[in-house]
Parts: C-alpha cells; sequence; structure tokens
C-alpha cells in the first residue's frame, strides 16, 4: 500500500489550500507553542457561555493568534532570494527556529493589539470622533503591515497585494476622473485608520469574529473527534459499506470523503487524508491515476460543502443574514445531496468506461462497525438536535465536543487522556491560524469597500455591463469569483464577491440568501478549476498522475452538480433546493434536480457517445430552469437522449 507521511502529508495539505507549510518546532518552544494554542482554544470554548463584549474578544483572540503565525510560518525571503539567485531552495529541517525578526515581528503583533485593551472605550470613542491620537495611528497602521505579512506567510501574496491597492484607492481615489464611477472625494490617514483599526467594519468585523467564533470551535471539535478515532472509524465503515460491485471502490472513497467532510470543513486536508489510504484500492480495482486522483480530490472539496462542519465562509453567510447557522445548514442540504449524486454517477459511468472490479478490503463487517462505534455519529447528530431546539451553534457544537470527549472513554485505544486533550485544543488554535489571518486581512477590502461605496458602483458597473440581463449577470458573477479564487482562498474569495458582486444580483431581484449561496459554490468551485486546482494538485501529488488531466476529472466529476447554483439565482423555484417553500414542491423539484444532475453527468461522461452527451446537456440545462415547460421540455429531450444512445448502442458491434 502506498503510505504518505506526517510530514508530507502536511506539505501536501499546506500547498493546495494555499499555505506555506508551517515550521516544524521542537523542544520547549513546541511546547510553548502548543501550550499557548490549547489556552487560546480553552478561552474560546469559555467565552461561550462567559460572553465577552464582541470587539474585545476579538482583539483578544487575535492577540494571540497573530503572534503565533510568525512563529509557526517562516518568512520565505530566504527561499526566494536563493530561486531569484538560480539556486535550489533550503532544505526544511525539523526543529527550525524563528529568526528574531520572527520574534521582533511576533512581539509588534501582541503590541499593537493589546494596546486599545488597555482601554477600549476611550479607543472606540477616538475612533468615533475621528479624533485618534498619534499613538493610535502607529498601531493602526503596525497592524495593518503585519497582517498584510501574516497573510503574505500563510496564504500567498495574491491577497496581501489585493488588500494593498485596496488601500491605494482608498487613500488616493480622489484622484481618479470625476466621471469614472469608482472615483470618490479620498480618505487621509487617520480616517483609513479608523476604519480599520477602531471600529467593526475593519479588521474586527463579521469574518474576524467568524474566525474567532465559529471556525475556532468547530476546528476544536474536528481535533476532539479525530483524537477519538471518529476519522478512522468513518474510513473504515465506507470500506465495509461498499465491498462487491465494479463501482463500489469508488463509490467508498466518495463516502468516506463526505464522512471524513463533515468533522473537517477542509476541502484539500480530506483529499490527503483518503487519499493515503484510499489510493491503493482505486489502483487494484483499476482506475487510471487520473481518475482516481479527479475522485480524491471531487471527494475531499465536498468537506467544505458537507454539513454540519462547512467551510468558513458558510459561517460567514449566517452572520451576513442575520439567521442562524442551522438555517445555512438547511440551505446546503439539497446542494449538498446533488453534488455527491453527480460523482457517484459519474463513477458508476466511469466504471464501466475504465473496466473497474470489485476488491476486497481487509475490514470489519459493516453491522459490526456500527455496534462497535457508531457512537461516533451521535455528536454530529446532536449538533443538529441543539440547534433545532434553539441552542446557539456556538453551545451546540462546544457540548457536542464535550460529548464526543466523554464518548471516546468507549476505545482504549482513543481514550482522551489530558495529553490527548492538550494535544486536541492545539491543533484546534493552530489550523486556524491561516484562517485567522485571511479573515482579519479581509478586513481592509470589506472596510474599504463600505467607506468608498465601491460595492454599489462596482456592482452597477456589473449590471450595466450585462444590460440588465439577469443571465448574462449570473455568468459574469460566476466567471468573476472563479476567477478571483485561483488567486485567493475560498474564504477571501467569498468575502470579496460577497461584497462586490452580490449587490448585483440582488439588484436584479435576486434575494440575499440565494446571492450569497450562488458566491459561496462558486468561490468553492475555484478549487477545482482548471489551471490551479489546488484539491486536485495533492491529489496528483499522491497518485503520481498527471497533474492537468487529474484536474480536468476532478473537474469532470464536480461540473454538473455545480451548474445548480444557477438554478437558485435564475428562477424563482430555485428556492426550493435552498428548502425554502412548502415540503412537496422541496421534494418534487430536489427530484427534478437530481434527473437533470442525472443528464449532466451522462453529458460529461466518456461513456456514451457525443450526439447523446450534446442532447442530454440540453436536457440538463433545461430541468434546472425547474419551471413546468422546461421540466417536461427537459424530460423529452432525455428521452431522445436516451433512445439515441439505445440505438446507436445496437448498431454498434459487440
Amino acid at each position: 500500500m502506498t503510505e504518505v507521511s506526517d510530514k508530507r502529508a502536511a506539505e501536501l495539505v499546506s500547498a493546495a489550500e494555499g499555505e506555506r507549510p508551517a515550521r516544524e518546532l521542537s523542544g520547549p518552544l513546541r511546547l510553548g507553542v502548543w501550550i499557548i494554542g490549547g489556552l487560546l482554544s480553552a478561552y474560546s470554548l469559555v467565552v461561550v457561555f462567559q460572553p465577552v463584549e464582541p470587539v474585545q474578544h476579538r482583539m483578544t483572540f487575535l492577540a494571540v493568534a497573530l503572534p503565533l503565525v510568525f512563529l509557526r510560518y517562516r518568512s520565505g525571503l530566504v527561499a526566494l532570494v536563493r530561486r531569484l539567485r538560480g539556486q535550489e531552495p533550503p532544505e526544511q529541517q525539523r526543529g527550525e527556529a524563528p529568526t528574531i525578526i520572527d520574534w521582533v515581528l511576533a512581539a509588534l503583533s501582541l503590541g499593537v493589539l493589546l494596546y486599545p485593551l488597555l482601554d477600549i472605550d476611550a479607543f472606540r470613542d477616538r475612533g468615533s470622533s475621528s479624533n485618534l491620537s498619534t499613538w493610535d495611528i502607529i498601531g493602526g497602521l503596525g497592524l495593518t503591515v503585519l497582517l498584510l505579512e501574516a497573510v503574505r506567510r500563510t496564504v500567498g501574496s495574491a491577497l496581501s497585494i489585493i488588500c494593498g491597492i485596496f488601500l491605494v484607492y482608498a487613500y488616493l481615489g480622489n484622484y481618479l476622473p470625476v466621471s469614472w464611477p469608482i472615483g470618490h472625494r479620498g480618505f487621509d490617514l487617520g480616517q483609513i485608520i479608523s476604519q480599520l483599526y477602531t471600529g467593526t467594519e475593519g479588521f474586527f468585523g463579521v469574518p474576524m469574529q467568524v474566525a474567532a467564533s465559529y471556525i475556532i470551535l468547530f476546528t476544536i471539535y474536528g481535533a476532539v473527534l479525530d483524537y477519538s478515532g471518529a476519522s478512522k472509524f468513518f474510513i473504515d465503515l465506507s470500506f465495509a459499506a461498499f465491498r462487491k460491485s465494479r463501482a463500489a471502490p469508488g463509490r467508498t472513497v466518495t463516502t468516506a470523503g463526505f464522512l471524513l467532510g463533515t468533522v473537517s470543513g477542509s476541502g484539500t486536508a480530506t483529499t490527503v487524508s483518503l487519499g493515503s489510504v484510499a489510493w491503493p484500492v482505486l489502483k487494484r480495482a483499476g482506475y487510471p491515476r487520473e481518475a482516481a486522483g479527479g475522485i480524491l480530490a471531487a471527494s475531499g472539496i465536498g468537506a467544505i460543502l458537507s454539513p454540519p462542519t462547512l467551510g468558513a465562509a458558510a459561517f460567514i453567510i449566517a452572520e451576513q443574514l442575520g439567521v442562524s447557522y442551522l438555517t445555512v445548514l438547511l440551505y446546503a442540504t439539497i446542494p449538498t445531496i446533488l453534488y455527491y449524486l453527480g460523482i457517484f454517477l459519474a463513477i458508476e459511468i466511469d466504471s464501466r468506461r475504465f473496466g473497474t472490479h470489485a476488491v476486497e478490503v481487509d475490514a470489519p463487517k459493516a453491522g459490526k462497525l456500527m455496534l462497535r462505534f457508531g457512537y461516533h455519529f451521535s455528536s454530529l447528530i446532536l449538533i443538529i438536535v441543539l440547534m433545532a431546539l434553539d441552542r446557539s451553534a456556538f453551545q451546540s457544537v462546544v457540548i457536542a465536543t464535550f460529548v464526543a470527549f466523554a464518548l471516546s472513554f468507549l476505545d482504549p485505544a482513543h481514550r482522551m487522556g489530558p495529553k490527548r486533550v492538550g494535544q486536541a485544543l492545539a491543533k484546534g488554535t493552530l489550523e486556524v491560524l491561516p484562517v485567522t489571518a485571511v479573515c482579519a486581512a479581509a478586513g481592509i477590502i470589506v472596510g474599504v469597500i463600505t467607506q468608498t461605496g465601491l460595492g454599489l458602483n462596482l456592482s452597477s458597473i456589473i449590471v450595466d455591463v450585462a444590460a440588465g440581463n439577469l443571465i448574462f449577470t449570473t455568468i459574469m458573477a460566476g466567471l468573476a469569483v472563479m476567477l478571483l479564487g485561483l488567486a485567493v482562498p475560498v474564504t477571501a474569495s467569498y468575502i470579496i464577491a460577497a461584497v462586490i458582486i452580490a449587490p448585483a444580483l440582488m439588484t436584479l431581484g435576486v434575494d440575499k440568501a440565494e446571492a450569497y449561496m450562488f458566491i459561496f459554490y462558486y468561490a468553492v468551485l475555484s478549487e477545482v478549476s482548471p489551471p490551479t486546482a489546488l484539491s486536485a494538485v495533492a491529489a496528483a501529488a499522491i497518485t503520481g498522475g498527471n497533474t492537468y488531466r487529474t484536474m480536468m476529472m476532478t473537474w469532470r466529476y464536480t461540473l454538473p452538480a455545480f451548474l445548480v447554483p444557477f438554478a437558485f439565482v435564475l428562477t424563482p423555484n430555485g428556492q426550493a433546493l435552498l428548502a425554502q417553500g412548502p415540503i412537496g414542491t422541496i421534494l418534487a423539484l430536489t427530484a427534478v434536480s437530481g434527473v437533470a444532475v442525472l443528464a449532466l453527468a451522462m453529458a460529461t461522461g466518456g461513456f456514451t457517445g457525443w450526439p447523446e452527451r450534446v442532447i442530454a446537456a440540453g436536457a440538463g440545462i433545461l430541468l434546472l430552469f425547474l419551471e413546468p415547460v422546461p421540466i417536461v421540455a427537459g424530460f423529452a429531450v432525455l428521452a431522445v437522449a436516451t433512445a439515441v444512445h439505445l440505438i446507436r448502442k445496437r448498431r454498434t458491434p459487440a
């Protein structure tokens, strides 16, 4: 069996998530960082039941997290200089210590964030009255520069550059021609710092609130589940559930990806975790390397879409809409089902095209596994139940975390003693560091857009370019979000698009929920879109397949379900796919959408011929309009595609 070492897995996850690999700390420093991380997680759990004033909580959280970023992540400047000189980058050694510069940046991060906490009321009063002191401006400038550097270290230069462009725009926008719709009166340094540093429209706005509450709590929960043996159970159960048919290996991997994704919320982490176990099985079943990589990447990306632990952007949606996280989970349920249905159908088609076969896997019986370890599902179910009983998402996930901890004692191999508890708490914090940096830096973009009115101006431009046509506007919006996602992580691309593109859709009559969910799904789609397709890169590294062909296979597996979000926006009945409306309508239109995904899977698959694939594509698109006349026409066209396939198959010699 091909194995992926822990270190190699971490590198794959970091590279594919757009993150720089973290340092391999050792000795007292490693222990100290883990202790601080554990304490921050413990603080986050306590705050759920003993609330702290929101801005104060966000500042405190960032005051601990940002210094850890500089201690954990390298600057990369040495490697850059060596590459510019044509030399090989230096080998990263285990136990690599932070440099003096890293320690200085960590200390400055702590200083500029503790400074306003010394007298936060007076600090906010100065900000609201635009009467900042010199130290306020120095602190705000310092935090801005530090966040840009933290983002560069953790997710690359693209987002830092974008944030820098927005800052320049805020300061020099008055020099733009008056006739330009994006021109504004200009803002001085004090006004910009006041917007970003002292209020809730900048660094400490909604994105930071999400990182310091939702995301940290769910990463702690995921870490506890992982240390309690849930991840192993989910993989074993998936392999035990499908044993006999030739499509079983592919279905097994997809199911395992979904189960892992419910607690991960990270697409590429799921891909890598799954790949080290599943690739040998797919290989034995007869899958080519690129097809196997496509299945792994598509299944992994589903982690960002799978309740109850959706990607970070979903938590931001809940805050923006002012609805409970349970509501967002309901929005995501049917699209998630359709997403995995598309993958299952594509796998069924490919099992015939590639001539795959069943594989015997040394795994216990599914029934035996459920009886022995089925309790791992209880905390997942408990989250949903508690939120349905009007518990907040924060309290629900914390209670579920304690339940998962208590249940770990049912498995002697994974009992969570003090050491495992400490490791899980530390892991919860360390995994959220890059997202925290992104969310805080994204506050620059949100703050500038709010201050200058850029969002409304750009949305007006989008509507004008599309001549007020909703179809063209939606296509432009999808392409814009995908292109943005090629440069920045899913969370950042969603935040930027939500404040610029969503208003354009809403101007044309699209409801807020549909607009935000459309943008969310296309931000996720950027993770599987060439030429980057970051999850596919990780999958190709595991299977040894051609990277570009793996990207294309991943795109093919995911494309049918990602055409579904157009139904949110282009038809009034699209709200049924977000579980809104009468239950009968929801069920009927979900069934129609399932048939649409089937038609699109036929179109993108290689088992049928080109004539029926083109006809099936037309049928799928018609069905997704979710209106009576297009639905009837779609079923008729699909029947034609099926008839053409049967006729061509009968005429083809065996």
